[in-house]
């Protein structure tokens, strides 16, 4: 395999999800064994290298969202408690998550 087509895909498998080596699935398998049988077309070669470049661009995207937006994966309440602690406030016992209460009721 040249050492371009090489590099494509490598850089391929880097987007996608991490797998053992020893057991690659079947698109790694179906990406190793178009570039392998010189099949690939200066076109063909050109989507792939595209393709590189989005899944690049969709990774970086995630990681920012994630980055800049921390609230966004917690629920309403834990919103509410974050934001009242940043202002140097503790929340009062009768509006604190019912999931909380029936713990320490379990104590």
């Amino acid at each position: 395999m040249p050492s371009h087509l090489r590099s494509i895909y490598r850089s391929i498998l880097r987007e996608l999800p991490h797998r053992a080596l020893s057991t690659p699935s079947p698109i790694q398998q179906r990406i190793r064994h178009f570039l392998t049988n010189n099949s690939a077309i200066p076109p063909q070669i050109k989507e792939a290298e595209q393709f590189i470049q989005y899944a690049k661009a969709q990774r970086m995207y995630a990681t920012l969202l994630e980055r800049y937006n921390p609230g966004m994966s917690m629920d309403e309440e834990e919103k509410v408690r974050l934001t009242a602690r940043r202002v140097g406030m503790d929340l009062p016992e009768d509006l604190m998550p019912l999931k909380k209460k029936k713990k320490k009721k379990k104590e």
